[in-house]
């Protein structure tokens, strides 16, 4: 899965159009195409800005299933983030450049679904 390709999916899953998404942001619309087409890495907090414009937890954003996160990990909800959150949020956003990137390209490779070899 690639960060963009899954935020494409949520917004046309909840009939949203870019637009939409950048009257609930504040992000330019040309910004979430780029994004959506895997020419930008958005930060933790533009993340968290997406999710919430979508009416979705922050783990979703990394997983194809609806799966509730571990137990004892709370995620982004309407309601705000939890203390897990901030002491995660704290440390993603000291990371800078190169560091988030490789981090982002690490979560996608965790989550992308295995590929079926035919024999």
């Amino acid at each position: 899965m690639i960060i963009g390709d899954r935020l494409r999916q949520l917004r046309e899953e909840r009939k949203l159009s870019q637009g939409d998404i950048e009257k609930r942001t504040g992000l330019l619309r040309c910004y979430i195409s780029r994004v959506e087409n895997g020419h930008t890495v958005p930060a933790v907090e533009t993340l968290e800005k997406l999710a919430r414009a979508m009416g979705v937890q922050l783990y979703q954003l990394f997983q194809d299933t609806t799966e509730v996160p571990a137990k004892g990990m709370k995620s982004i909800t309407a309601k705000g983030p939890s203390r897990v959150d901030d002491v995660l949020t704290s440390k993603l956003n000291k990371l800078r450049g190169t560091d988030r990137r490789l981090l982002l390209k690490l979560v996608d490779r965790m989550t992308r679904q295995p590929v079926k070899k035919v024999a």
